[in-house]
């Protein structure tokens, strides 16, 4: 267990080295109110061509949860932190819902982003609907409940098992209702459209086509915006599309990332 410190606010990360020959870290962005479990499918597949880190939001999980609201800045100086402490220099940073609005703002700010890959994120605040999401993790009925705006019908008929590992891995490792309200605080008054040419890395926008909680057509105006952002939609998936369709969005993680070290060479 490691732990880094923001002004007081104790963040935990979870560092894993892909051995002598891995490429620049991969920083993951988790979902608001979601724990690191959110990232195992991503995490397995880059960590060896990658060293991965995957940490938890403040108010989440073993991070620390100060008193409420969280503002946008705070989140970001939080990543920033995360990334001193693993100094990573060029980082691949990538974030779901608000997990995703964090990585646009900080690859506005930071001079150790490389690359951007956002899933389930849209530019402006009127594009989030993530409440219905959220649940007590005391609650594991309302958690199951809730995994019906998140991840397809289709999926939650096909996956039975997996479904329930989810509601097992939120219930030990989700936020409460203070840190995730807390963290939704930070999308208000969120509205990228105005900066978005700022963002200047190589971005891939991934996307749900049957999202219920960011529109897709939010997430293809997001890619639109950005000088060079890619629209990527997964057919029929739902907003947790790093779960639905964890092997398209990994095969196509390596590939967005292998393709920049061959650009770079």
């Amino acid at each position: 267990m490691s732990t880094v410190s923001n002004d007081g606010v104790s963040l935990y990360y979870h560092r894993e080295s892909g051995g002598e020959d891995e490429g620049e870290p991969v920083v993951f962005v988790p979902e608001a109110g979601l724990g690191g479990w959110s990232w195992g499918w991503q995490h397995a597949a880059l960590t060896g061509p990658y060293e991965t880190v995957v940490w938890d939001l403040r108010g989440t999980g073993r991070s620390d949860a100060p008193p409420g609201p969280y503002s946008m800045e705070t989140l970001v100086a939080d990543l920033e932190t995360v990334l001193a402490a693993v100094d990573a220099r060029n980082a691949h940073l990538v974030g779901a819902g608000l997990g995703g609005a964090v990585a646009l703002a900080a690859a506005r700010e930071s001079t150790r982003v490389a690359t951007l890959s956002v899933l389930g994120t849209a530019a402006r605040r009127a594009a989030f609907d993530l409440e219905p999401l959220l649940a007590d993790p005391d609650d594991r009925a309302a958690l199951r409940k809730s995994l019906e705006t998140g991840l397809s019908a289709d999926f939650r008929t096909n996956q039975p098992d997996i479904v329930d590992g989810i509601v097992d891995w939120r219930a030990d490792g989700d936020a409460t209702r203070e840190g995730w309200t807390a963290q939704l605080a930070a999308l208000e008054g969120f509205d990228a459209d105005d900066w978005l040419v700022e963002v200047t890395q190589p971005t891939r926008v991934f996307h749900g086509t049957a999202d219920e909680l960011v529109p897709a057509e939010a997430g293809r105006d997001l890619a639109a915006g950005l000088p060079r952002g890619e629209f990527v939609p997964l057919p029929r998936a739902g907003h947790l599309v790093g779960i639905e369709r964890s092997r398209a969005i990994n095969d196509r993680l390596l590939g967005f990332l292998e393709s920049r070290a061959d650009d770079e060479g």
